[in-house]
């Protein structure tokens, strides 16, 4: 897990005058039975299971004291969900943002990775290779749904600084945040875990983002029972 502290604020280019940093709390959905089967959920609306509900229970208490003011979700049911819950914990609305949602992965959602392989062996080394400008017939192509997420993303920061602010989406959207405030080229092999319900930490400035820590997942640790009685299944692998 990266944890490291970044400058408090930073210059507006030519300006001279101090900008304050938006924190960003970026977050991802509880667990789906869909994770657990490795099936391509992309923009279908798959719930959360048991322990997906548990986790965001969890994830909403660990962030209760974080000063979150703005709470951001994908419209997706499994984001949206989970966001309800970190927002019974923080106590602030949560504000829907479409443009958060999953990579489209067209023709390839509703599949497992190996029915992935077996019905499109080509299309699939293209997407394993992460070939920028390949996309599932129906679905986005890696660059386009690389430059949504950090657009919309960055349009949603840029509006609170001095603020801390929560986005709740997916392990794609998560990628993509990485990789633009690492400096990681699109088809860079991932060495960073997308874990659900875990919390990702960033700052933005008008020059763009940069890590603060990620993968955090030790609110999710513990007994099937917390504290407070609340039942949960023990964390997934």
């Amino acid at each position: 897990m990266l944890d490291r502290q970044e400058h408090a604020t930073e210059h507006a280019a030519g300006g001279g005058a101090s900008v304050e940093p938006t924190r960003v709390f970026a977050l991802r959905h509880g667990e789906t039975a869909w994770n657990v089967d490795s099936r391509i959920q992309g923009q279908l609306d798959v719930p959360l299971n048991e322990l997906g509900r548990w986790q965001a229970r969890r994830l909403g208490r660990a962030l209760a004291d974080e000063g979150i003011s703005v709470l951001y979700a994908s419209d997706l049911g499994r984001a949206h969900e989970t966001a309800r819950a970190v927002s019974d914990a923080i106590g602030v609305p949560v504000l829907v943002e479409r443009g958060l949602r999953e990579r489209g992965f067209g023709v390839f959602e509703g599949q497992t990775f190996k029915e992935i392989e077996e019905r499109w062996p080509e299309l699939s080394q293209r997407w394993r290779k992460r070939d920028p400008e390949f996309g599932p017939e129906g679905g986005e192509t890696l660059r386009d749904f690389y430059l949504r997420c950090v657009d919309v993303a960055t349009r949603l920061a840029s509006r609170h600084p001095g603020q801390t602010i929560a986005m709740v989406a997916h392990g794609g959207v998560l990628d993509c945040l990485y990789r633009a405030a690492a400096h990681i080229d699109l088809q860079g092999a991932r060495t960073w875990q997308l874990g659900n319900a875990s919390i990702n930490r960033l700052l933005y400035t008008p020059g763009g983002f940069s890590l603060v820590g990620w993968s955090d997942s030790a609110h999710l640790e513990g007994e099937m029972h917390d504290e407070t009685g609340d039942a949960g299944p023990a964390a997934a692998a």
